[in-house]
Formats: structure tokens, C-alpha cells, sequence
């Protein structure tokens, strides 16, 4: 069954291809359906392959397709590369994929670029699968660049609104900044390997000298930092929830943003061999992003902000365990953050939709009897982010922080004190949408009769007349809100998810090594240089309590100022936060003035001195050829007379060698 491997990337491609060429005539909902169906067959593959692959050695397969590139040494093949790592990455990828597909069908319903979105979605699929499933840089590449086009596709599908337009191009151009950073490592990692196969230089690398493997890892990290929103380049992620939520569920907080980790995982023995310094980096690079994000989402009243934000933290952890070592921490983490954020958005997607487009959490409050579903749902995906235990967060966290303690006291702490902040900004947002007074019309008591009243009515509608009541319904009133549950095709998604978001803790728990599956199964790919920790039953009991004890201390936090009103929230929602400590601001004034002079400079170099050596060269090379050319003029005699010439010229030269 192994074999089939090559069925997961191409059933996407597939879809998108029917979808590029027939898509308008297909229509909604056959589009959306006919998407759908492509990856959730790559999932049902890819299930049979993960079967297939524990009967291999070492749970690794590798198939070539065919020879892309041949350039003297330099060869790179369309190949396959399914390990442990990358059977985890396509598990989780087309299986969120498959719900997010799914949900975009009733969410995106309408929409009259229909087909087109769920053509962007099969291509965005495709190429990250074959960014994790690629055998060589160049390959991992190509998804790479393929997941920044779809993305800019997405983020600006509504390119109507100028700021959805802006956010794409902003998303792109910040990537390219990253980009540049992984092209520079490949082009190093083979002059110095004479391979950029995985299964060919990765075994090389303790052997490589630390100066050369430290350029290579930290271009790696570039690239990294620039896909997964580490700073400085995170400011293109908040930005980017201008595109649908399905778009924000699907690229921006479970699969596209985590390639950085995975890449950084995949090159693991690079990062061993390089300097000492190099893992501290990312480390303290990892926890100061968390760190920083966090206190920005406690400022955000727009809750998909809140989201992305928080987004950015959660990366920041995972770059906070590949520095510390953990490695299969982070893809711990990065597996179970991909089913509760992917249960989160498109929990405020429901939200969203439910309230007719409104995204302001000062506008929300008391919809958990408007919309119980949702609003279970959301409540098991807060649970989790905030690290409630028996929760899937609450484990992969804890791996983390472990991990981290090992390494320093200090990354610890400010893990912790993260923590904490997730816990609290998180049940902010849980308790001004789901819970106190209703802000979304004239009263909350009004609201529910209002709904209570049209009950028996909308049991008997269906289809388009029900829409058309839902529309009447949220314009009546003095302009006041009226919430509705979403329909079945968006509540299926967040019913699977929040349970996986529940349960998927159990993939490594802590207690014994017989239940770290996770760990034992990435051995193949990390164990040689995954640091190994030896935690006594105290020591865990300990670890798990204080975790315990910090997510439970941010809820109450959050109850006391949100709920019981005992603290002014503009204590906490500081404008320093609400506008990002005003890195973005900066950016945006340094490239806006001093920088853009200093590009113009560039710019004038460019063309000045660079541009101006290379056409110097062709205009001497023409002017010396325009002479030449006098004496090629066509008689004999001029050759005759010029042979001549030369034939004495070498006589005499010869004369002068010649010692009597």
C-alpha cells in the first residue's frame, strides 16, 4: 500500500485541474463538493500508506518519479521521501484540509467566485504536500513557493477591499525575505555536499565543518522565520485574516504556517553540527515571539486578530522547542495546535457568519444559547490553547516547557508567564463572545424571545427560503444584530475537530516511554539529536501542577476583569499592545522614509556601477570590433600584404630568441 504514496499529492492536483478548466460550469455547490472530495480521498490514501508504511524499514520509503533537473553534477529528481515526519505532516494536512474543504461549503455559499476559491484550495493543498513529501530542497522548495502564491491568492480572494489587496501583497513580499534565505541554503548546501537529497547529505552533516553547516542553518532559519511569523517577519500574519476564515483555519494557523518547523525538524543534523549558538537563537528568538504575541492579543477586539496573535505565539513555541532540542515537542505541539486553532477559527468563522459578518467582540456576548454548537465546540478549543488538562494543549505545552526547563531556567519562565497570557487573552475572548450581556441588539431578553419566536418558523424552512428569512431577519429591528446557528456543513467540521482537539494528547503523554507513541515514532528522524530528558515522578508531578496552576490562574483572571468587572479592562488592553508595540508602524515609517532612500541608493548602485561595468564591457567589445572591421575589407591583395606582415613580425621575433 506504500506504493500508493504518490496518489496524496496528485489527487488534489487532480481536483484543481478539473476545478482551473470546468469550474464555471461546474457551479455551486458541485465545486465545492467535487474539492472536497479530492483531498478527503488523499486523506483515505493517505491512511492506507500510513498502514503500509510500518512494514518498512524504519518506517521509510523513498520513490523517484522521474528525473526533473539534469545539469552536469547537479541532479534533482521528482521524488518521494515518506518517513515518520512526513506521514505526520500528511495525516494532519489533508485530514483539516478535508473538514476545512467541507466547512468552506456552506460558509463560502453565495460567493460568486465559488469554484475559484475551492480551486485555490485543492492547489494550495497540493503544493503542501509536496513541500513535506519532497525527497530534495529543490522540490521542498517549489511547495514552498506554491504555498506563498496560494497563499496571496487567498488572503486578497476579496480583492475588492483595498485592504484585502494590501494584505496579500504584504503577505507575499514579507515571505519573498524569507525566501531569499532558503535559496541562499540550498545553493550552500550543495557546494558543500554535491547533493541537495535528503537521504544523502543529512547522513553527511556531522562530518561538515561548523563554520559552513552554521551558514546553512542560519539561512534555514530565515526561511523559516519568514513562513512561520517569528520576528521580525510576523507582521504579514495579523494582516492576513482579511481572507475568508476557512483561508485563516486552513493556511494560517494548521498547515502553511508551520512549514518553517517542519523544515527546521527536517534538517535537524544541519542544526547539531552548526555552532553552539545557533540553537539558542532560534530558541530565544521562538519564546520572545511568543512572548511578544501574546501581550498583543490581550489588546485586540477584532477576534480573528485575537486569533492570529495567538497564532503567532504558538509557532513561537514550537520554535522555542526545536532550540531547545525538542523536536518531537514541536511536532507535538504543531499536530495538536493544528486541530484546536483549526477548531478555533473556524469556530469565529461560525460566529462570524452567524452574526452577519461582524468580527468586533465588543459588539458579541451571551451567544452560547444562540448557538450552543458553536459555542461547545469553541469552549474545548479554549480549553485546550489555555492548557486545561486532561486537553490536548495542556500536553504538547507542558513537553514544551519541560524541554525548556532543561535547557534554561529563564526560557522557563517566560514560557510560563506565556502561558498565563494565552490562558487569559483566550478566555477574554471565550467570555465576551459566548458569555455576559448581549451586545448585538436592543437587550439580551429581547433577543432570545425574538428568536424563541421564529423557532416553529424556521423548523419548516428550507434552502434558499430559510437564507432569505436569515436576511430579513438581521435587517430588522433599528439596525440590530439577530445571531443564527450555522447549518450542518459548518458544524460537522467543528464537532470532529474539537474532539481530536480534546483527546490528541494521548499521541505523547509523559508518563511512561510506552506512551510516548509520538517520540518513538519520530526516532528514525530526531532520536540522534532530540535531547533526552530524564523526568522523575516528582519532578513531572511538579511540572504538571505548576502548568495546571498557571492556565487556571489566566481563566480566573479573565472571569474577575470580563465577567465580575473587578479590574478596568483598559488597564490591561494598554494602546501600546492594541497597536502591536508599534513594531508594524515602525516598519512601515522606516521603508516609507530613511529606507526608501536607501533602496533608491541601491537602486542607483545597481544601475550605476553594476549595470554600468557589465554594459561597458559590451560597449568596448563593440567598439573594438567596429575597428577591427576596417581591415576586413574584402581584396586579396590587403590579406596577401598582411600575411606577409605577419610572417616577418614572427621572423624577427624568432631572431630575438635565438642566442649565438
Amino acid at each position: 500500500m506504500v506504493g500508493l504514496v504518490w496518489l496524496i499529492p496528485a489527487l488534489p492536483l487532480a481536483g484543481f485541474l478539473l476545478l482551473v478548466f470546468f469550474g464555471k460550469r461546474i457551479g455551486e455547490p458541485r465545486a465545492g463538493w467535487i474539492g472536497t472530495s479530492a483531498v478527503a480521498l488523499a486523506f483515505v490514501t493517505a491512511c492506507l500508506v500510513f498502514v503500509g508504511l510500518w512494514g518498512e524499514p524504519e518506517h521509510t520509503y523513498e520513490l523517484s518519479l522521474f528525473q526533473w533537473i539534469p545539469a552536469g553534477h547537479f541532479n534533482v529528481d521528482i521524488g518521494i521521501l515518506l518517513d515518520p515526519l512526513s506521514m505526520a505532516m500528511v495525516l494532519f494536512v489533508t485530514g483539516i484540509a478535508s473538514l476545512i474543504h467541507l466547512y468552506s461549503i456552506g460558509y463560502m455559499h453565495g460567493d460568486s467566485r465559488f469554484p475559484r476559491f475551492f480551486t485555490y484550495l485543492n492547489l494550495f493543498v497540493f503544493s503542501m504536500l509536496v513541500l513535506v513529501l519532497g525527497n530534495n530542497m529543490v522540490l521542498t522548495f517549489l511547495g514552498w513557493e506554491g504555498v506563498g502564491a496560494c497563499s496571496y491568492f487567498l488572503i486578497s480572494f476579496w480583492f475588492e477591499k483595498e485592504e484585502n489587496a494590501s494584505a496579500g501583497k504584504k503577505a507575499f513580499i514579507t515571505n519573498r525575505v524569507g525566501d531569499w534565505g532558503f535559496m541562499v541554503a540550498i545553493f550552500m548546501t550543495f557546494f558543500a555536499f554535491g547533493t541537495v537529497t535528503y537521504t544523502q547529505f543529512l547522513p553527511m552533516a556531522p562530518g561538515l565543518a561548523q563554520t559552513t553547516a552554521t551558514f546553512i542553518a542560519l539561512m534555514l532559519f530565515v526561511g523559516a522565520i519568514g513562513k512561520s511569523a517569528q520576528i521580525p517577519l510576523f507582521i504579514w500574519l495579523p494582516d492576513a485574516m482579511a481572507g475568508p476564515t476557512p483561508v485563516s483555519a486552513l493556511i494560517h494557523a494548521a498547515t502553511m504556517v508551520t512549514a518553517g518547523v517542519y523544515l527546521l525538524v527536517r534538517v535537524n543534523p544541519i542544526i547539531a553540527a552548526s555552532a553552539s549558538w545557533i540553537p539558542w537563537m532560534i530558541a530565544i528568538v521562538g519564546v520572545a515571539t511568543a512572548f511578544l504575541a501574546a501581550t498583543i492579543a490581550l489588546a485586540q477586539q477584532d477576534i480573528k486578530k485575537v486569533l492570529a496573535y495567538s497564532t503567532v505565539s504558538q509557532l513561537g513555541y514550537m520554535f522555542l522547542a526545536i532550540g531547545v532540542g525538542g523536536y518531537s515537542a514541536a511536532i507535538f505541539h504543531m499536530i495538536t495546535h493544528a486541530f484546536f486553532k483549526a477548531l478555533l477559527f473556524l469556530g469565529a468563522g461560525s460566529v462570524i457568519h452567524g452574526m452577519h459578518d461582524e468580527q468586533d467582540m465588543r459588539r458579541m456576548g451571551a451567544l452560547r444559547k444562540i448557538m450552543p454548537v458553536t459555542a461547545v465546540t469553541f469552549i474545548i478549543g479554549w480549553l485546550a490553547i489555555a492548557g486545561v488538562p486532561p486537553f490536548s494543549g495542556f500536553w504538547s505545552k507542558d513537553d514544551i516547557l519541560a524541554y525548556a526547563l532543561h535547557k534554561s531556567p529563564i526560557l522557563y519562565v517566560i514560557g510560563l508567564i506565556t502561558a498565563l497570557l494565552t490562558a487569559f487573552y483566550m478566555s477574554r475572548l471565550v467570555f465576551r463572545v459566548f458569555y455576559g450581556d448581549a451586545r448585538w441588539g436592543e437587550s439580551a431578553e429581547g433577543e432570545l424571545a425574538n428568536l424563541n419566536a421564529h423557532t416553529a418558523t424556521d423548523a419548516v424552512e428550507t434552502g434558499d427560503q430559510a437564507d432569505a428569512h436569515d436576511d430579513a431577519h438581521a435587517d430588522a429591528g433599528h439596525g440590530a444584530v439577530h445571531p443564527h446557528e450555522s447549518k450542518w456543513p459548518m458544524l460537522v467540521p467543528l464537532i470532529v475537530l474539537a474532539f481530536f482537539a480534546a483527546v490528541a494528547g494521548v499521541l505523547n503523554l509523559p508518563f511512561t516511554e510506552h506512551l510516548e507513541f509520538l517520540n518513538r515514532w519520530l526516532e528514525p528522524v530526531v532520536g540522534e539529536n532530540q535531547a533526552h530528558l530524564s523526568l522523575g515522578g516528582v519532578q513531572l508531578t511538579v511540572e504538571l501542577v505548576i502548568s495546571t496552576t498557571i492556565a487556571l490562574l489566566g481563566i480566573f483572571g479573565a472571569y474577575m476583569v470580563y465577567l465580575k468587572n473587578k479590574v478596568d479592562p483598559r488597564r490591561i488592553e494598554l494602546p501600546f499592545f492594541a497597536n502591536g508595540w508599534y513594531i508594524d508602524q515602525g516598519i512601515t515609517k522606516f521603508m516609507g522614509g530613511i529606507g526608501r532612500k536607501g533602496f533608491e541608493l541601491i537602486a542607483m548602485f545597481d544601475k550605476v556601477v553594476i549595470d554600468g561595468a557589465v554594459n561597458g564591457v559590451g560597449r568596448a567589445t563593440r567598439g573594438g570590433a567596429s575597428r577591427l572591421r576596417a581591415i576586413e575589407n574584402g581584396y586579396v591583395r590587403w590579406y596577401a600584404l598582411m600575411i606577409g606582415v605577419g610572417a616577418v613580425l614572427i621572423v624577427a621575433f624568432v631572431m630575438t630568441q635565438v642566442s649565438l
